[in-house]
C-alpha cells in the first residue's frame, strides 16, 4: 500500500526566491513587488524555521506580524535571515530573503496588514501564534477580508499552523465574528480556511547560542492540509497544489488520518521521552532516549502500540511498514545530539497532555478500542502522573491532587477512568511497577 509521503525535507533543488538582498517594503505600500504574497503571524521559531522558510522558498514574498519590535525591526534592516540545519555534519545555512516585517501592536501596524491582506497578490494568510492568541488576529484578517471584497481581490486561503486539531476552524470562527452577514457569505466563496497538521523540531536556542533571526531547525518537516477547505487549488499538475505551489506541502482528503499519527506517534513519543527521562535524572531529549535501558524501550513500545492502533483505524491510508518506518525516522529524530531539547519544555503542561483525547491517553484508549495491547503507553502515561516541576502551574495542581486525594482517585479525576476497569488497572499497576523503579529526582525549584 503506497502512502502519501510524509517524509519531506527541504532540498536545494527547490527554487529559491530572491537570491539578491532586496529593499524595505515602502511605508504604507500594499504590496512590495508585484510577486505572490503571503502574511505570517508570529515571528517566532515556527514561523521563521518553518512556514516561512517554506513559502519563501515557494517564491512568496513573506510578510511576518508578530509583536515584537526588536525582531520586525531586524526583519526590516536585514530583509533576511538565516536558518541553521541541526545536524552533526554541519550543511551550510540557508539564508531566507525577501521577507519583510510589521509589528501587529499599534494602530499603523494593523492598518498596513489589513490593506496587505486586500491586496490582489496576497495569497495566503498563515499563523503560528497558539491558540489562545488567535482571537488577536481575527479582527486583522476580517478587516483585510472585508477590504478584499470591496476592492474585488479574489480568492485567499488562511491556514493556522498551531500544534493542535481545528485551529483554523477557531480562528475562522473568530474571523466571522468580525465579519457582516454580507462579507460572511462573499467569504464562504472567496476565503478558504484548512484545517493543517504541522510537524518540525524547532528547539529553543541555548543562551550562549541565541541570536536574532538566526534560527536552528531540524531537517525533517511535514505540513499536511485539508485540501478540501482551500481555494483556488490547481489541479493541472500530477498533484493538486496551492497557486504558486508549496514544495514539500501535503494537500489531502484525509486529514484526520496525519493529524492522528502525528500526535500518537511523535507527540506520544517525545512526551513519553520527556517523562520518563525527568523521573531517570536526564535532561535533554537526546540523552534521554538514548538510555536503553529504562527509556528508549518504552518509548520504542508505546509508539508502537500507537502505530498498531492507527493502521487499524485508518487501514486505506497507512500500513505497518510505512507506520514502522516512520517510528524509527522520528526516534532517530530524538536522538539527534546537535537538537538540544529540553525535558521540561516538551514535559510542560502535563494536564493538557494528559487529556482524553491527547497524546499519551488518545492512542491508550484507540489500542483499546481495536483490542491491542497497551502495555508501554501505559507506562507513558504513569510517568506523566510522577512528572513534578514547581515552575510548571499544571504540574503544581497535579501534585496537589495526589496529595489530597491520593493517586486512585487522581487517576479517575484527571483521566477519567472509572476506578477497577481494566484501563484503570493497567495505568494503576503501570504507576505502582515504575514508582518503584525509579526515585524522583529533587522536586525543581
Amino acid at each position: 500500500m503506497q502512502q502519501p509521503t510524509s517524509d519531506q525535507s527541504e532540498k536545494s533543488t527547490h527554487t529559491e526566491a530572491a537570491q539578491g538582498q532586496l529593499s524595505h517594503r515602502s511605508s504604507g505600500s500594499l504590496t512590495p513587488f508585484d510577486q505572490p504574497t503571503a502574511v505570517h503571524f508570529g515571528a517566532g521559531s515556527i514561523g521563521l524555521g518553518f512556514i516561512g522558510v517554506l513559502l519563501a522558498k515557494a517564491g512568496y514574498y513573506v510578510i511576518f506580524a508578530d509583536i515584537n519590535s526588536k525582531v520586525i525591526n531586524r526583519l526590516n534592516d536585514d530583509t533576511s535571515y538565516t536558518i541553521n540545519y541541526l545536524e552533526p555534519r554541519r550543511p551550510r545555512p540557508f539564508h531566507v530573503h525577501n521577507v519583510s516585517g510589521v509589528l501587529s501592536s499599534d494602530k499603523e501596524g494593523i492598518m498596513e496588514l489589513a490593506k496587505d491582506i486586500a491586496d490582489k497578490e496576497m495569497k495566503l494568510v498563515t499563523t503560528s501564534i497558539g491558540f489562545g492568541a488567535l482571537d488577536k488576529v481575527a479582527p486583522i484578517i476580517a478587516r483585510g477580508i472585508t477590504s478584499r471584497k470591496q476592492g474585488d481581490g479574489g480568492s485567499l486561503n488562511v491556514i493556522a499552523c498551531e500544534n493542535g486539531k481545528g485551529a483554523t476552524d477557531v480562528l475562522k470562527d473568530a474571523v466571522y465574528h468580525n465579519l457582516d452577514k454580507e462579507t460572511q457569505v462573499w467569504a464562504d466563496d472567496y476565503v478558504g480556511f484548512a484545517n493543517c497538521s504541522v510537524d518540525r523540531i524547532v528547539p529553543q536556542p541555548l543562551q550562549e547560542q541565541k541570536k536574532l533571526l538566526n534560527i536552528g531547525v531540524d531537517r525533517f518537516f511535514e505540513w499536511v492540509v485539508d485540501i478540501k477547505s482551500l481555494k483556488s487549488v490547481n489541479h493541472d499538475g500530477p498533484k493538486p497544489s496551492l497557486n504558486p505551489p508549496i514544495p514539500g506541502m501535503i494537500l489531502t482528503e484525509n486529514l484526520p488520518a496525519f493529524q492522528a499519527r502525528k500526535l500518537y506517534t511523535f507527540n506520544c513519543g517525545h512526551a513519553t521521552t520527556a517523562y520518563l527521562g525527568i523521573l531517570y535524572g536526564h535532561k535533554v531529549i537526546s540523552e534521554a532516549i538514548n538510555d536503553r535501558s529504562n527509556v528508549f524501550p518504552t518509548v520504542q513500545g508505546a509508539m508502537r502500540e500507537s502505530g498498531h492502533a492507527l493502521v487499524k483505524e485508518y487501514p486505506d491510508i497507512f500500513d505497518e511498514d510505512g507506520m514502522e518506518e516512520h517510528i524509527q525516522k522520528t526516534i532517530g529524530r530524538f536522538k539527534n545530539p546537535e537538537v538540544v531539547d529540553d525535558l521540561t519544555r516538551v514535559g510542560r503542561n502535563p494536564l493538557r497532555k494528559l487529556g482524553v483525547e491527547e497524546r499519551l491517553l488518545g492512542p491508550f484508549h484507540l489500542a483499546k478500542k481495536h483490542g491491542l495491547p497497551t502495555e508501554h503507553l501505559a507506562v507513558g502515561i504513569a510517568a506523566a502522573l510522577m512528572y513534578r516541576n514547581d515552575e510548571d502551574d499544571q504540574a503544581v495542581e497535579l501534585k496537589d491532587t495526589e496529595e489530597k486525594f491520593g493517586i486512585e482517585e487522581t487517576v479517575v479525576k484527571i483521566l477519567s477512568l472509572p476506578k477497577g476497569g481494566d484501563h484503570y488497572n493497567e495505568v494503576m499497576h503501570a504507576y505502582g511497577t515504575l514508582k518503584g523503579k525509579t526515585t524522583r529526582p529533587q522536586e525543581m525549584n
